[in-house]
């Protein structure tokens, strides 16, 4: 049986490059050991066993708070996955999926104003990622490009930069702040949990045609993820902290000199995700494949495997 320490061997040197390039900072070199031979060798571990189990296309959902992130455990998951276990796996992000600004548009004119900003169930395409999973699936795949969107340009890049998949994947994650998020009831609908849904939904439109989406459209999709990883937050207030951290990183990626979210736009901006979070935070800590457990400091104090 292969062990965590050849797998640490062999995987180290792209680890420790990957956190470099993706400015991880504040931690010491023992710590960022600790973490790979604690925390994401062993859930790599888990993926590969799950995928030998399953015998074909493993689908992951993966989910977290805003800024916990999720996209740079997914990319530490990759390499081990990719390096050591030698699988052909896709990452993809559910803000890839958003629907266009000017669908976005559309919408917000027909239904509610609020559904403009991205991010929320309702704008993101949710038969691009339906029919992403199919073909992922077929034992005859055929190569498919995927959107990528620019959150500086609030809008989808051109298709000369979309995902170019052309080999069928072992192993496809899909990570999302809002992968695996459930309905809630009418009676919790109709309580405001903060100033922008008392002041800019009173008739509560935005809120019911979010929750409607979960409901039907989304449910869809996520029966077709095999398991679920969740990184739990310690509290809602952590969001705020870590967006900003997200914000100063897509200031350096951003392919345009578009200017990125100030202090006051990201505390409203979190507003929006404020419910479905809450309601993930109860649900998926019982239901979750793997639970992370945070800390503030985005530090993973512990991990439950439950099947």
């Amino acid at each position: 049986m292969r062990s965590v320490n050849e797998c640490f061997d062999n995987v180290k040197e792209d680890y420790f490059k990957f956190l470099n390039k993706e400015k991880i900072l504040g931690k010491s070199k023992a710590e960022k050991i600790k973490s790979l031979k604690k925390i994401y060798i062993p859930i790599s571990f888990w993926i590969e066993n799950k995928y030998k189990k399953k015998g074909e296309t493993l689908i992951l959902g993966f989910s977290g708070g805003q800024g916990s992130g999720k996209t740079t455990v997914t990319g530490i998951l990759k390499i081990i996955l990719k390096k050591f276990f030698k699988r052909k796996i896709h990452v993809s992000s559910i803000d890839d999926f958003y629907k266009t600004l000017v669908d976005r548009n559309k919408i917000s004119n027909k239904i509610h104003p609020l559904l403009k900003t991205r991010g929320v169930p309702g704008t993101h395409d949710i038969n691009l990622v339906k029919n992403f999973f199919n073909i992922a699936r077929k034992k005859k795949f055929k190569k498919i490009k995927l959107p990528k969107f620019e959150k500086a340009t609030d809008n989808r890049l051109k298709k000369k930069y979309w995902f170019n998949i052309k080999q069928k994947p072992e192993i496809v994650i899909l990570e999302g702040w809002c992968v695996g998020a459930r309905s809630q009831p009418n009676s919790l609908i109709k309580r405001s949990i903060n100033i922008l849904e008392k002041y800019e939904d009173k008739d509560l439109k935005w809120r019911q045609y979010v929750n409607e989406k979960i409901k039907k459209e989304y449910k869809k999709l996520f029966v077709m993820i095999d398991h679920l990883i969740f990184m739990k937050i310690p509290n809602f207030k952590v969001v705020f902290k870590w967006r900003l951290l997200q914000e100063k990183k897509l200031k350096k990626k951003s392919h345009s000199n578009k200017k990125i979210m100030s202090y006051n736009e990201i505390k409203r901006f979190i507003m929006f995700y404020e419910r479905i979070t809450l309601q993930m935070m109860k649900d998926l800590s019982k239901s979750a494949s793997v639970l992370m457990l945070l800390k503030k400091n985005h530090d993973t104090r512990k991990i439950v495997f439950r099947s």
